[in-house]
């Protein structure tokens, strides 16, 4: 058992690179199943999650090569199984991004319900509902069976703007016979990385970045060499952490159009950024104030799919916030279980009263003490490690494996900024 000792009340300082964008890499990674030749995929980003898809394609037959510097060889030459093992699945909710392009490929596949966070109810409905449209067969009795004799095109409008829907739609519809037209289409940036990347290996998609995608299926996918592009949830809690600690940073290799609404739920605090080409820095010396809204009211930060303000991030939002001046109201609307992890802050000293399920309104500034802590997953552990780096005291955090499924050597990084957080094993 790994956990984190961190001693907090430093305020970090210094420059990292931003890392690949996990959403991105997990589909990209999939999508190498759709051709037998060689795949290149440049800034894949060296964690838990990119380790476990990595390990589903070995388990498929598929050859798999490290090429360093975050670059890796795949070649799918041939794929010799159609179950993915419950060990995978189990791990994280990226496996269900096999399903697509699996059975594009094979015309079967067989595996486990996925895992992963435990932020609630998270629906795979609308998986099931793009793929049998593409006249993929169903059944769900403990395990998912895909199977399909021909896939064939269709008019598809999804029930909800599903990132991972929308992508195991496109991956199977590229090589379907006909046209495909998918509604409701999500467009976040990493949908749209994997667009591009089945672009370049000649599939036929237009409407990249819009919620309506058109594809023209092909009879065959070649070969690629593609770069994922930098994680915009990374950077935003990397932000967040300078801005909570009342430290600075920069951050180079950063893509500013990606970071649009992340900027205005930041204004909010009283936080802003400079940008200069592909670096952002964050200074120090932040007003750290709530910006009201018009009459002096209580404003709020609300996650919304693409291009709205990202729900991966409103858990960091709630521990910035509870170091400015004001108070704010953090609307999560889409996964009841993501906002109790505001039960650890408030043990810390944070003054938060927890509405419902979905609404947290936070006052600050206020102090925080050190405590012992369970991230509860990926995006609200990272949001613990600021709070943690923000306080008085030493905290142990513990369960961190959710942590570093989505954050790339994480210790080592913050390290580098002056945190004081140690790696120990428990």
């Amino acid at each position: 058992m790994v956990e984190y000792h961190v001693e907090g009340g430093f305020p970090i300082k210094g420059t990292i690179k931003a890392s690949g964008n996990k959403n991105a890499a997990l589909p990209c990674i999939a999508a190498c199943i759709l051709t037998n030749e060689p795949v290149i995929l440049n800034n894949i980003p060296d964690i838990e999650d990119t380790g476990v898809m990595f390990d589903v394609l070995r388990s498929l037959g598929v050859s798999v090569e490290s090429l360093g510097n975050n670059s890796w060889k795949v070649i799918a030459e041939k794929v010799e199984k159609s179950e993915i093992p419950a060990t995978f699945t189990k791990k994280i909710r990226g496996s269900i991004l096999f399903a697509g392009p699996l059975v594009a490929r094979s015309g079967k596949v067989v595996m486990s319900p996925p895992g992963g966070d435990v932020i609630g109810r998270r629906r795979v409905d609308t998986h099931f509902l793009a793929l049998q449209e593409l006249g993929v067969n169903i059944s769900a009795n403990g395990q998912f069976v895909f199977s399909t004799n021909k896939l064939v095109g269709a008019d598809i409008f999804l029930d909800e703007a599903s990132v991972t829907a929308t992508e195991n739609a496109v991956m199977a519809a590229v090589l379907a016979e006909g046209q495909t037209i998918i509604t409701n289409a999500a467009s976040e940036p990493h949908v749209q990385d994997l667009c591009k990347m089945l672009i370049s290996m000649g599939a036929k998609i237009s409407g990249v970045g819009s919620n309506i995608l058109t594809i023209d299926g092909v009879k065959k996918l070649h070969g690629t060499e593609y770069r994922i592009g930098p994680d915009y949830m990374e950077i935003g809690s990397f932000i967040g952490l300078a801005a909570a600690t009342k430290g600075s940073i920069t951050i180079t290799g950063v893509e500013p159009r990606d970071l649009r609404p992340i900027k205005l739920a930041f204004k909010k605090l009283g936080i802003h950024w400079e940008i200069e080409g592909d670096s952002l820095t964050v200074p120090m010396g932040q007003s750290m104030q709530v910006d009201t809204d018009l009459g002096g009211m209580t404003p709020k930060i609300d996650d919304s799919p693409w291009p709205g303000f990202p729900a991966d991030l409103t858990s960091v939002m709630t521990v910035v916030a509870t170091q400015v001046s004001g108070t704010v109201l953090i609307f999560e609307k889409m996964f009841e279980s993501r906002m109790f992890f505001v039960d650890k802050l408030i043990g810390m000293g944070a003054r938060i009263t927890l509405c419902d399920p979905h609404r947290a309104v936070v006052s600050g500034p206020c102090m925080l003490h050190g405590d012992e802590l369970v991230s509860p997953d990926v995006r609200a552990g990272m949001a613990l490690v600021i709070a943690a780096l923000s306080a008085q005291g030493e905290s142990v955090i513990r369960n961190v494996y959710q942590i570093e499924r989505g954050y790339e050597h994480l210790v080592e990084r913050l390290q580098s900024l002056g945190a004081h957080i140690t790696r120990v094993d428990a």
